[in-house]
């Protein structure tokens, strides 16, 4: 098989569709962690699925056609999202990062990504949020949806800007969209903070489906989180995705063996569910 990855912003053609339940769909962040998961499990949905990054796609399959985009290219972002049904959107930095970086890839480029999928008709949009949006709740609470926005970071200031500003695009355009806030989706759990927000990739893959084919979803806002056995999170008012993750981190607690309650009670990391995050931002300098 020939890779039909293209520079620049050329689309290469996909091959030998057929008919499935969307004709078009465009995965951005595809070389990413997540997006890598996320492929296999598309073609099945799609005939055709459009998958762009900044950073090499590799080989690619034969439902598959490729667009090299930077997302703060306004126009390259709008011939993207020409033929294109629904996006499911993991593009972006997905770590603390300097503001002038997250202000190009996650709000400039979301915002570009918006306008231009409101022009061009695009229905639906699955975004990848993060549960670092309200990553300064206690870890003694439990969140739903209706929680107040409290940013741990600068990188969950750039979440909550594009949960807002898909909540504008689909009062003003009717542009669905379902905001995923994703806890820690990796092969296992890396810390025990992650026990509670493990995602695993079955998990993850079954949420973006649930995502894509609810019938009406409007503008809502689900936790991206397995059936761990602690939880910072309620999805019970996104209960209409039908969403039922099948896996828990309990196969992994073995991994981090309990111990007695750290005596640093002043610890921001394991006070606020955001843990590293709340401490990761930059120090403003005093005047």
């Amino acid at each position: 098989m020939t890779d039909k990855t293209t520079s620049d912003t050329h689309i290469a053609s996909g091959q030998d569709a057929t008919r499935k339940p969307f004709r078009r769909l465009l995965l951005t962040g595809a070389a990413g962690n997540l997006g890598k998961q996320l492929r296999g499990a598309l073609a099945a949905w799609a005939e055709i699925v459009r998958v762009s990054d900044i950073a090499p796609l590799g080989e690619l399959a034969g439902h598959e056609e490729a667009a090299v985009v930077d997302l703060a290219d306004q126009q390259a972002v709008h011939a993207l999202l020409e033929g294109v049904d629904a996006v499911i959107h993991l593009g972006g930095i997905s770590v603390e990062a300097p503001f002038e970086d997250l202000l190009e890839a996650n709000i400039r480029g979301l915002y570009n990504l918006y306008s231009a999928a409101q022009k061009q008709g695009v229905k639906r949009i699955v975004y990848a949020s993060s549960n670092h949006a309200v990553g300064f709740h206690p870890v003694n609470s439990v969140v739903d949806i209706d929680a107040p926005l409290r940013p741990d970071s600068l990188y969950g200031v750039s979440k909550c800007f594009g949960e807002s500003l898909s909540r504008y695009y689909f009062d003003r355009f009717g542009l669905e969209t379902v905001c995923l806030r994703i806890g820690s989706s990796f092969e296992q759990p890396k810390n025990p903070r992650m026990l509670v927000t493990y995602l695993s990739y079955r998990d993850f893959i079954e949420l973006v489906r649930c995502s894509l084919f609810t019938n009406r979803v409007g503008h809502a806002i689900v936790y991206g989180v397995s059936d761990n056995r602690r939880k910072w999170v309620d999805n019970t008012k996104a209960a209409f995705l039908g969403f039922r993750p099948q896996d828990s981190s309990e196969q992994f607690e073995h991994l981090f063996p309990l111990t007695a309650p750290d005596a640093d009670l002043d610890d921001p990391t394991q006070r606020f569910q955001g843990g590293p995050f709340v401490l990761a931002g930059p120090m403003e300098p005093k005047s």
